[in-house]
């Protein structure tokens, strides 16, 4: 299974941020410049009131939970799964299966700045994570062009149905709190949509189970 966290909420704090009392305060406690931190609401809020789309934006945490289901899965280790994160600016990320993500969510954040400023980590070796500009048609093109996608206005399966289906597909994700996804072409021209339940799930609960789903499809639980 390749699972695409789809326009993340994941990005640098945009320069409309940079002069804003919180932003500088933030900058100036953590010594770095604006435009090298990730933009986070819980240290940004007030600055991100008058955003375009604040209530997508500014939740790397979502980012941070779903990687820590996913690279410590059954289904990655036994190399069945791989992950790609499309941000909501239009980059893409590729985690490489051996990635241990830091389980603690300063250090993922210090990870992940990282990452933005150097392009790729860890320094001196060869990378487990890169970022590229990317939009996400392109992507799904490098991919095959073929995806399914988890979503709330889906077709109802079983978790075993479910499984079977993901197990060999790229599957694609919101990775945003709020909203829908942007890019309407992405269900219109899915070879299929499907949701997990019938109760809204957040990010991390649908990769959590889609996971499970796919090992139990696989034979590993």
């Amino acid at each position: 299974m390749i699972l695409i966290l789809a326009e993340s909420s994941l990005e640098l704090i945009p320069r409309e941020l940079w002069s804003h009392p919180s932003v500088v305060a933030d900058s100036k406690k953590r010594k770095k410049q604006p435009g090298e931190i990730i933009l986070d609401r819980a240290r940004h809020h007030h600055a991100m009131k008058n955003l375009q789309e604040a209530a997508k934006r500014g939740r790397p945490d979502i980012v941070h939970q779903s990687l820590l289901f996913f690279q410590y899965s059954l289904l990655n280790k036994k190399g069945l799964g791989r992950v790609y994160i499309h941000t909501y600016g239009d980059y893409v990320i590729e985690v490489d299966p051996t990635t241990r993500i830091p389980k603690n969510y300063i250090n993922f954040i210090g990870l992940f700045e990282q990452l933005f400023k150097e392009g790729a980590v860890p320094r001196g070796r060869p990378p487990l994570l890169k970022i590229k500009k990317l939009d996400l048609r392109s992507l799904l093109k490098e991919l095959g062009d073929i995806w399914l996608v988890l979503h709330e206005s889906g077709e109802r399966k079983s978790l075993w149905d479910l499984g079977r289906a993901l197990i060999n597909s790229v599957v694609v994700v919101g990775g945003f709190p709020h909203g829908d996804f942007k890019n309407k072409w992405l269900l219109e021209k899915a070879g299929g949509v499907y949701k997990i339940g019938d109760e809204s799930l957040d990010t991390a609960q649908v990769v959590c189970r889609a996971v499970a789903a796919a090992e139990a499809a696989a034979g590993l639980t």
